[in-house]
């Protein structure tokens, strides 16, 4: 059983499971369709049935209420609603049956100090560190000039989620940058109510005052696990790349290190130019 969540993580989790409950129909589910419906998707009582519980437990559950939930009964629910496994994960974490390391994140200053050599030994492969919400905490010379030119930018604003919504130029890098919107966002769901997710809030509200793009997105509640990506950019210096992105988290930090390969013959080669353009560009 789980104890009693805070209030804002009960909310997110009422909202999660409507919006998940909405995207089903019936006969997707197997059920008979019933006449015309005033909201779309499957009913509260119709998920209580596919899930084994009872319609009040549901309702109250759906409506944020501190009730206690069991792993099993939870599993049920999510098997009903046709979760994936990410999103399993996220259900799990907002109602508090995913165990999460309770060691808070270490201090940024500190991290930074001992990855920056890390980071710079990387070069030319752009690499950052960064927490789970996206802010930029470290990177190395590569990095600093992926996208524009990082030492510009103000410390509290270095987030790759704010620059991406909030500067075009910062957006223009990336060749399919509506595709990475709706992922860049549902890996940032991914993180609420996690440790690594701490600071996440802040950069959320933020983001809604500032890009109705993003609050259109947001509200969709898509969940997305980290995972290796292959984004194409267009960099400034060295013209048209093909980078996976590498992350691995870097224990009970919530932090995690994020290095770009190349994807390709052609990437690796302008790659490779890198330090003697940015020796010619940086002061």
């Amino acid at each position: 059983m789980t104890g009693v969540r805070p209030p804002e993580t009960r909310r997110e989790l009422g909202a999660f499971l409507r919006s998940r409950r909405e995207r089903l129909t019936p006969d997707r589910v197997g059920l008979p369709a019933t006449g015309r419906r005033r909201t779309p998707g499957l009913r509260r009582e119709e998920v209580a049935v596919l899930a084994g519980v009872g319609v009040t437990w549901y309702t109250w559950l759906e409506q944020g209420r501190p009730i206690n939930v069991s792993t099993q009964v939870l599993a049920a629910v999510g098997r009903a609603l046709r979760l994936d496994d990410a999103e399993k994960r996220h259900l799990e974490r907002l109602a508090g049956v995913r165990s999460e390391p309770s060691r808070p994140p270490a201090l940024d200053a500190a991290l930074a100090a001992a990855y920056q050599p890390v980071l710079d030994k990387l070069d030319p492969f752009p690499a950052c560190l960064q927490t789970g919400a996206f802010d930029i905490v470290a990177y190395n010379r590569a990095y600093r000039f992926l996208f524009t030119d990082m030492d510009r930018i103000p410390p509290p604003e270095r987030n790759c989620a704010l620059q991406f919504f909030t500067d075009a130029e910062w957006r223009s890098r990336y060749v399919d940058d509506d595709v990475v919107a709706s992922r860049m966002v549902a890996h940032l769901r991914a993180v609420v109510g996690s440790t690594a997710g701490s600071g996440a809030a802040e950069t959320i509200e933020k983001l809604r005052r500032r890009s109705e793009e993003f609050s259109e997105l947001w509200d969709r509640h898509d969940v997305l696990l980290q995972h290796l990506e292959t984004k194409r950019l267009d960099s400034p210096l060295v013209g048209m790349l093909r980078l996976n992105f590498v992350s691995t988290n870097v224990a009970e930090t919530g932090h995690r290190l994020t290095v770009m390969t190349p994807a390709d013959e052609p990437t690796s080669e302008r790659l490779a130019k890198l330090p003697d353009l940015i020796a010619d560009t940086a002061p």
